[in-house]
């Protein structure tokens, strides 16, 4: 078995990451918390209400750190801003193997109560995953439901294709269809391929 070296230890980073709603709040608290909590390196965002989701900061972070490395925020709704959000950039840190620690919630992954709530949130991540498939499946047979019972509406009336069969036959050409119907060529073709009901008497 393989025991760390004190190099490797000292490779470890333990990096914050701070996040405000606004372009007129202050960073100014959660970096003085998590310089404390001994952070070495800060990754920040400033949103604003017309940024919608993108965070370089945090994507920065992502990108930075690496498998034993821990993320410390001042609380857990600082990694998104609604709950799948969150959800997500945890299994994402998970996966890479990086600890997060949470100074309000106090939630440490290294300790045998935060890998409990590692799991939980995995469970979570994966329940969420399982609800869009659902979701869009549902969506998808919707779909097909009404295309089946109600297709496409038709570009041309039985009466226009029967019009258009009988202008036909008496010599018009299909471009002047084409341009008197104010249709495709292909619709023509399938107007003058496909019977008609006869016309009312």
């Amino acid at each position: 078995m393989n025991t760390p070296t004190s190099a490797t230890i000292l490779a470890m980073s333990i990096v914050g990451y701070a996040r405000v709603s606004t372009d007129h709040q202050s960073l100014d608290q959660q970096r003085d918390a998590l310089t404390v909590a001994g952070c070495e390196r800060l990754f920040t965002d400033q949103l604003s209400g017309g940024v919608g989701d993108n965070r370089p900061g945090l994507a920065a972070l992502l990108d930075y750190v690496r498998a034993g490395d821990t993320v410390v925020v001042v609380a857990l709704d600082r990694l998104g801003r609604s709950l799948s959000g969150i959800i997500r950039t945890v299994e994402t840190l998970t996966e890479a193997g990086v600890l997060l620690r949470s100074l309000r919630e106090g939630i440490d992954y290294s300790t045998a109560t935060g890998r409990m709530l590692a799991g939980i949130f995995a469970a979570l991540a994966a329940y969420e995953r399982e609800l869009m498939h659902e979701r869009a499946a549902a969506a998808r047979a919707a779909a097909r439901a009404r295309g089946r019972h109600t297709g496409r509406p038709p570009k041309l009336t039985p009466a226009q294709t029967r019009q258009i069969r009988s202008l036909r036959e008496r010599g018009e050409s299909i471009s002047d269809l084409v341009a008197g119907y104010g249709v495709s060529r292909a619709t023509i073709y399938r107007a003058l391929n496909t019977a008609t009901e006869p016309a009312p008497a």
